[in-house]
């Protein structure tokens, strides 16, 4: 959704009639996860993907036909040996996907607000009938963590769903959950897809030097919203860094015991200064980032490891370090450094080896171990929501 954020709100804005094409459920490999979007406008335009080319011809006409008034409804796409030439996905797995049509002034204006709360990185999440109950596919009801819009039909089932969505959005988790006709937890009568709505994880880039720049380009690419910090008033400049969401001047350590720092956010230490380096690595060690890269050879990291330890920093808190920091890829120019560290931040987001996918069996798309839920989630769907 926020690939295509801009967009959309324009076409709100101007009253433009949208369908949406969301990805509610995989099974097996497939190219987008739950929560991938695709929009049809009225005009015929085309915004976004949910399978990467396999499936779109065919949400294509679906979303023409719901746009002409056909109802929403959920379409399901998977190929088989004497289909491999149908539409269907040529990696093997399934898919589900909701289509639903926003027409009226007031459907617009409803996603309208929607997309508002996004686009001001308020978290909120959007759960979205899928069949079954009173309302019928599509019903929506939006919650965020002091109030609730919409309705799924009964207040049972408004109240179940509203206490799950709170708690799918505060883990970012997005998935299908299932209710009785009154909001009745381990029944099979009702399944609701819920999307959590989080803002942006984090990059922290620290150091402003051509490897920070390169970095930060890539960061802001994969989605981060990216801060470049550096004490160094000649270097950390909006000039040298014009991706960067945030240039901050600053001692890096201090900057860093001011900021929030979450289970999301990585961190890429490119000093490579120990007076630098120690205060802020010891700083860094006691977040909870998801991953702490640091630059340097491997002489420079055994000296601030050594350094780290007389600063009182244990064996278990200096095996989070990834240094030096990045894959194996034969990386040289700065540019070619940022790919590296871009590609084992996916490598740790998503548990993978790292090694030529030619030289594997088995799965393409790893899936992330999501935080557990409420008991009566759908594993498969569940996910943590942009990392």
């Amino acid at each position: 959704m926020r690939d295509i954020l801009p967009d959309l709100r324009a076409r709100c804005a101007d009253g433009v009639p949208i369908a949406l094409a969301t990805v509610v459920a995989v099974h097996g490999s497939a190219p987008r996860d739950p929560g991938a979007v695709m929009a049809v406008d009225a005009a015929g335009a085309v915004l976004g993907s949910v399978s990467g080319g396999c499936v779109e011809g065919d949400v294509y006409e679906v979303a023409r036909e719901v746009l002409a008034g056909a109802a929403p409804r959920v379409v399901s796409y998977g190929i088989s040996d004497d289909e491999a030439f149908g539409v269907g996905l040529t990696c093997g797995g399934t898919i589900e996907v909701l289509v639903r049509a926003y027409a009226s002034e007031a459907e617009l204006a409803e996603l309208a607000a929607l997309l508002d709360l996004i686009a001001d990185g308020v978290p909120v999440a959007e759960a979205t009938v899928l069949s079954g109950g009173a309302a019928g596919t599509g019903a929506r009801l939006v919650v965020r963590a002091t109030d609730v819009s919409g309705t799924l039909g009964t207040a049972g089932l408004d109240a179940a769903v509203t206490d799950d969505a709170r708690g799918l959005l505060e883990q970012g988790l997005t998935g299908i959950q299932w209710y009785g006709a009154h909001g009745q937890r381990r029944m099979q009568e009702i399944s609701v897809f819920v999307r959590s709505h989080t803002p942006p994880p984090r990059m922290l880039v620290f150091g402003a030097i051509d490897h920070a720049a390169a970095t930060a380009r890539i960061g802001s690419f994969l989605g981060y919203r990216v801060t470049v910090c550096d004490a160094r008033p000649a270097f950390a400049t909006r000039e040298r860094f014009p991706t960067a969401d945030d240039v901050v001047r600053a001692w890096p350590h201090d900057y860093l015991e001011a900021t929030e720092v979450d289970a999301r956010t990585v961190i890429c230490v490119l000093t490579h200064d120990p007076k630098f380096d120690v205060p802020l690595l010891a700083a860094a060690l006691r977040t909870p980032a998801a991953y702490i890269g640091v630059m340097g050879s491997r002489r420079t990291h055994h000296d601030r490891l050594a350094r780290l330890r007389e600063a009182g920093v244990d064996e278990a808190a200096l095996a989070r370090l990834a240094s030096p920091v990045g894959l194996d890829l034969g990386a040289r120019t700065p540019e070619e450094t940022a790919v590296s560290i871009a590609a084992e931040i996916i490598q740790h987001r998503w548990g993978g080896t790292g090694r030529p996918l030619g030289e594997l069996t088995g799965a393409i798309h790893h899936r992330a171990t999501a935080p557990s839920g409420p008991s009566h989630a759908t594993p498969a769907a569940a996910r943590p929501d942009s990392w």
